[in-house]
């Protein structure tokens, strides 16, 4: 059975989520290109609001970003 790639925009988005729910800071994104920032800085965005929210760890458990399409 092949593994299809995931899309390198959900892969941003999924890492700028965890660096955020971790709070990592926002100069952390690994991309130069204009677009994959983009989507690594709204990931990182909704990390934030929910570390401040207090959904991590257990209590976030349901958020897996992995799962959002």
């Amino acid at each position: 059975m092949k593994r299809q790639k995931r899309d390198r925009f959900q892969r941003a988005y999924v890492h700028g989520y965890k660096a955020g729910v971790t709070g990592r800071s926002r100069d952390d994104c690994p991309s130069q290109d204009v677009n994959l920032r983009e989507y690594w800085m709204s990931g990182w965005r909704e990390g934030r609001g929910d570390q401040w929210s207090g959904m991590t760890g257990v209590s976030g458990i349901h958020k897996n970003p992995m799962v959002m399409t």
